[in-house]
């Protein structure tokens, strides 16, 4: 039964799209079995694989919203081990029809159920935001993996998205936990990025990553080619830096 991952941080520019395209590639290199969700409408992730958001005829939203079967809507990627529920743009108006609908925040729980065992590990890559398909994320996952840009602000709204995991935890989900916090964006040469680290290390203690991801502008730039790092620039810093970060993911599973 797969394990089920939300990456989340309601502040955007984070690197929370980069981390869920290049972690689960190098999980799937490591020859296990991911499916990457992609409830976030701007589609970031779905386009980081080379996906068209606009030709599809079904996505994710036609399971939250219309019940339609996960199994007829996730696609396969150039990676054998790893297959994407892809977003649409349809997802942006998602959050007002479900405003009044049954168990609204359990769409996506329900629509999961039947392809849970086909898979190792489930990544879900959330909105920048605390809207109902974050909570929908939430309400299934088992753990968060919160990625912590390196800059001056890096712990704003912090308080508030800890805030919001335990309210998920009292009313929908009782055994939710923070799987890990990963520093992104790092620059070892500046003072700031590691006195942002040590005040990260201080607030999640353990839960931080001993790997960070760093300064790279090859991480920046494959996205907009529909590539991952492992294709776009394979011998680079960033690429290396997922691979280990797989490692260590793996490793804290034991």
């Amino acid at each position: 039964m797969a394990k089920i991952v939300a990456v989340f941080n309601q502040k955007g520019g984070v690197g929370k799209t980069t981390t869920n395209i290049n972690l689960t590639t190098a999980l799937s290199l490591e020859g296990y079995r991911v499916l990457v969700i992609d409830i976030d409408p701007q589609g970031n992730t779905s386009s980081g694989f080379g996906i068209e958001k606009n030709n599809l005829e079904k996505s994710v939203y036609n399971g939250i919203i219309h019940g339609d079967n996960f199994k007829e809507i996730i696609l396969t990627t150039s990676y054998e081990n790893l297959h994407i529920l892809p977003s649409h743009p349809d997802l942006a108006g998602a959050e007002i029809e479900l405003t009044n609908m049954p168990q609204r925040e359990l769409r996506l729980k329900n629509s999961i159920e039947n392809i849970k065992s086909f898979y190792d590990y489930i990544f879900i890559d959330c909105p920048p935001s605390l809207g109902l398909l974050t909570i929908n994320a939430l309400a299934v996952t088992n753990t968060v993996l919160i990625p912590i840009q390196c800059e001056f602000y890096a712990l704003e709204g912090v308080s508030q998205l800890m805030n919001t995991i335990s309210l998920v935890k009292q009313g929908l989900n009782p055994h939710l936990e923070i799987e890990g916090v990963l520093m992104t964006m790092f620059d070892s040469r500046t003072n700031l990025s590691n006195q942002v680290v040590d005040e990260v290390v201080d607030y999640f203690k353990e839960k931080v990553y001993d790997t960070m991801i760093p300064r790279n502008v090859r991480l920046a730039e494959a996205p907009s080619y529909g590539q991952t790092i492992f294709e776009y620039a394979s011998g680079s810093k960033g690429s290396k830096a997922y691979l280990a970060l797989a490692k260590e993911f793996v490793q804290r599973q034991e």
